[in-house]
């Protein structure tokens, strides 16, 4: 039977071949829904003449139509791409995109098979369609994720498919990174051409050109299903053998230096994420929005940590639009060293919790930020209640770490919600500065609803809350966790360590004494020297997985010595 549409279609796909065009290639193989007229009838023309059952047919009519080998001496093999060409009319013609699970495993065994022919030395020509292809297995792999409606068959097999087995499977989108991983290990890992890897003009040659893009997809699936030890790896190779990230688009490095500012956010590597989110945020579009908004969301959270808090222009920016409400309020209780109100702005029931817990932000404030919150409330007892010394006597400026601890032991008692009320010896409680309780008063305070009448309550019961009567001697019920003395001087001697307080503490005195320094600054600024100067100057500019021009990569690296003298030549 006639087939005049897959002939001319095969016929142009060899002459496209012949001059090695991948761009071309990519245009010619649609296989996304709708379908242009002369594919509708391609597709029709499979299925009546090349059903599931002549497949063997079809396989001779891509080997008699399409070249085997390049022209030339030497030329490389093009089976590995006749291969995919048979893959692709087995696609368009089986697939119905109305069953998206189904149309997922199709594709993805098409980007299989794209990858195979990519490891050729032909290679080249299918780099534009393996990537077109990664993005889309990328897009429809994420949505299924969000759908587990669509997925719940597939979770039950593999729920029954064994407990050892159970262990190792995966999700579907870690799947469909796992594969694109293979396919851009192989164009990170080219060795055609110039050592380097790049042409006579300075820009990167043969599959390398596709390092990037791949890898941006790749991390974006990773980075969604939160496997970062994946991520890794991707960054490692990038490391040893990718060329400079500066020679790519600007949309390829915006994209990149995101994701490698968020993996080492998530590694609590903040310098080095704030100067990859710095650089991507400088690269970025300005009409690009949505991806200033993301790259600013862990850009500004990474200096709060360091210690350099947002200008106000910075909130004036379409990109930051309602940021002032959620980094504000923690920014000034940081810089007031107000206990109290860090912990009702970082609260888990707080109103800006579910916002900071959706972009993965809370925990690193809460932790990080602590450093900060007691080196200004340090600075504020000191300024309190300090002694200036007498520099002419050369007796140092003191502060005492009892008034420090007073202080600390106020607000986190205001944060634990323990203030009495004047005048009602009976509350027992209060609610913290947002309207919420502290996350653990249930364990330490009775909680009752204020519609419920008081019920009599046993001794222990007032103290500590509800026990359970087989459990009153077998249950330790201390009182609320408050700053001790420990508590305080630890925490100056580890502001010390970290050179975020100049001085000594005396154990005997309960006192920290400032250092005024060599040009006899004044003990304010001597003693408590500017966080974001003193964390950023500990920081190095290298950032593992970057690669810059000129750049000295240490490890994995590999040594031509194809050109090398014998030893002792």
């Amino acid at each position: 039977m006639a087939t005049p549409t897959i002939d001319k279609f095969l016929r142009e796909i060899a002459r496209i071949m012949h001059e090695k065009n991948g761009t071309q290639i990519l245009n010619y193989l649609h296989y996304e829904p709708p379908w242009p007229p002369l594919y509708s009838q391609m597709i029709t023309e499979l299925k009546r003449v090349y059903p599931v059952s002549q497949h063997d047919r079809l396989e001779k009519k891509c080997t008699a139509t399409l070249p085997t080998e390049e022209r030339g001496d030497g030329g490389g093999s093009f089976t590995s791409f006749i291969s995919f060409m048979l893959g692709y009319f087995v696609f368009i013609r089986d697939v119905d995109v109305s069953q998206l699970l189904e149309t997922h495993n199709k594709l993805k065994a098409l980007l299989g098979q794209a990858s195979i022919a990519l490891s050729a030395s032909t290679g080249l020509i299918i780099v534009p369609t393996v990537i077109s292809l990664s993005r889309t297995l990328s897009r429809l792999a994420i949505g299924l994720d969000k759908r587990p409606d669509l997925v719940a068959n597939l979770t039950s097999r593999e729920a029954t498919a064994g407990a050892e087995e159970a262990g190792d499977r995966v999700t579907l989108a870690e799947g469909s990174a796992n594969l694109i991983r293979e396919a851009f290990k192989k164009c990170a890992s080219e060795r055609s051409g110039n050592v380097s890897g790049l042409d006579s003009n300075g820009r990167p040659e043969g599959r390398r050109i596709g390092i990037y893009l791949m890898a941006n997809v790749c991390l974006k699936l990773f980075f969604h299903c939160r496997k970062f030890r994946s991520a890794e790896q991707i960054f490692a190779l990038i490391y040893q053998q990718s060329p400079p990230l500066s020679l790519y688009p600007a949309a390829q490095r915006t994209t990149f230096l995101y994701y490698l500012g968020r993996y080492h956010f998530a590694n609590n590597h903040f310098y080095r994420a704030q100067l990859a989110l710095q650089a991507a945020y400088n690269q970025c579009h300005r009409l690009a929005s949505k991806q200033c908004r993301l790259i600013l969301i862990y850009l500004i959270t990474s200096n709060i940590i360091l210690g350099r808090f947002p200008k106000p222009y910075v909130y004036e920016k379409t990109a930051a639009r309602r940021f002032r409400d959620k980094f504000t309020p923690i920014c000034q209780a940081i810089t007031r060293g107000d206990i109290a109100s860090f912990r009702a702005f970082t609260d888990i029931n707080s109103p800006s919790a579910a916002w900071f817990l959706h972009w993965r932000i809370l925990l690193q404030i809460t932790n990080r930020c602590e450093v900060l919150l007691w080196r200004s409330l340090a600075r504020r007892t000191y300024l309190l209640s300090g002694n200036r010394g007498d520099a002419a006597n050369k007796k140092a400026a003191t502060l005492s770490l009892e008034d420090v601890l007073i202080l600390a032991i106020f607000l986190e008692k205001r944060a634990l919600g323990m203030e009495i009320k004047e005048g009602n010896k009976d509350s027992t409680s209060q609610k913290s500065m947002n309207g919420k309780q502290h996350a653990n008063s249930i364990f330490i305070f009775p909680s009752t609803p204020a519609d419920t009448p008081p019920a009599r309550q046993s001794e222990d019961e007032e103290q500590y809350g509800y026990v359970d009567p087989d459990l009153v001697d077998m249950v330790d019920r201390p009182g609320p966790d408050l700053p001790t003395m420990e508590t305080v001087e630890s925490m100056m001697a580890s502001l010390v360590d970290q050179d975020l307080l100049h001085g000594f503490i005396s154990h005997s005195q309960k006192r920290f004494a400032i250092k005024s320094g060599v040009k006899q600054s004044p003990p304010l600024r001597a003693g408590f020297p500017n966080a974001w100067t003193t964390l950023s100057a500990k920081g190095r500019d290298e950032v593992p997985g970057w690669v810059k021009e000129g750049q000295k990569r240490l490890g994995g690296t590999v040594m031509h010595l194809s050109n090398a003298r014998p030893v002792g030549a």
